[in-house]
């Protein structure tokens, strides 16, 4: 007996892909709807060998469903999720309206797995932002072995991460440099993005950070542990998929890198590639597609006494949304929900 499963967002880039890793993964779905906004009404998706057509999120009734996996942004999610848990169906979000509610647990498998039995206060589960789900990643085996105290992180994050109108405007963008009689002006960034970088994602805070960097800073603390300083500078890059981040760690205690490498390797979600020579290390473009966290140029911080460097890459849209929802509603299964 398997799950009676739905998609929300269906359409968009992270519900596709959710699609495609439930397939991938031979999560066990018995019935599968795919729900998208009355615009995309009857739009075609694919799920494994099957072509299903979107119904109506607005009219979808949840009740008898057990997970609904959510893809559409705050707003609608504000609306719909809170009458999916009523229905009795499990939402797993992957937007950020409840990723700081006390009673929603906020969860990356390989690192917090045990608070997802906190989704029985709200039937509610939230998926992290997708810069702060790979770092935590490698983080938490890090932070087992020699307690981290703060983490300095730059993020190279691609257009994917802003949906289909931050890649189009890449695209054309991209075009138009080569093509001098059109002209593609910013509309989705606020200055151009092809052969560029934007130090600015979300919304400007009070104290100069973005809403990006904070959200990585208060995700770290809630997924991993309170007490761990971070501060991120976070930056869009013109890459389409994958992204990319420096992070420095300072450490309680001295932690070789060596075995740092090691315990990495071990690590569940992580594959390390981390050769010095030229190439040996990964690149957004070869993370594409991927599961797996990529940790590259791991090396010691010789300014503190007890730091360590790394390189960081993941397929956001995997990782960083869909593939870690489905990670999520598979601990579910596993742990809460055991069907299948």
């Amino acid at each position: 007996m398997g799950y009676r499963i739905v998609v929300a967002g269906a359409t968009g880039n992270v519900g596709r892909e959710m699609l495609n890793i439930l397939a991938e993964r031979e999560f066990p779905v018995d019935e599968i709807a795919v729900l998208a906004s009355r615009r995309s009404l009857g739009t075609e998706v694919s799920f494994g060998d099957k072509t299903l057509k979107t119904q109506d999120l607005a009219t979808f009734d949840f009740t008898g469903w057990d997970i609904a996996l959510f893809a559409v942004g705050s707003g609608p999610t504000k609306e719909f999720a809170p009458k999916a848990a009523k229905a009795g169906c499990v939402v797993i979000d992957n937007s950020s309206l409840y990723r700081y509610d006390p009673d929603v647990p906020l969860i990356v498998p390989e690192v917090n797995a045990d608070a997802v039995m906190g989704y029985s206060k709200k039937n509610i589960i939230a998926n992290p932002n997708c810069s702060t789900a790979q770092m935590v990643v490698a983080l938490k085996p890090l932070h087992d072995r020699a307690k981290i105290k703060r983490v300095v992180v730059s993020t190279y994050q691609s257009v994917s991460g802003s949906g289909k109108e931050g890649m189009d405007e890449l695209w054309d963008q991209t075009k138009a440099v080569y093509n001098p009689v059109s002209e593609v002006p910013p509309k989705k960034y606020p200055k151009e993005i092809a052969f560029n970088v934007i130090p600015h994602i979300d919304v400007f805070m009070e104290d100069g950070s973005t809403k990006e960097e904070w959200k990585m800073v208060v995700e770290t603390k809630k997924i991993v542990d309170p007490s761990i300083k971070l501060t991120a500078t976070c930056v869009r890059v013109p890459v389409f998929v994958g992204h990319a981040e420096a992070i420095n760690i300072e450490f309680e205690e001295f932690l070789d890198e060596d075995e740092a490498r090691d315990i990495l390797r071990e690590a569940p979600g992580i594959m390390v590639i981390d050769k010095r020579e030229d190439g040996g290390y990964v690149t957004p473009k070869e993370c594409v597609g991927d599961f797996a966290t990529f940790i590259s140029r791991i090396r010691q911080d010789s300014t503190i006494d007890n730091g360590l460097n790394l390189w960081c890459v993941s397929d956001n849209l995997r990782k960083g949304a869909a593939l870690n929802a489905v990670q999520i509603a598979e601990v579910l299964g596993q742990r809460a929900l055991k069907k299948g």
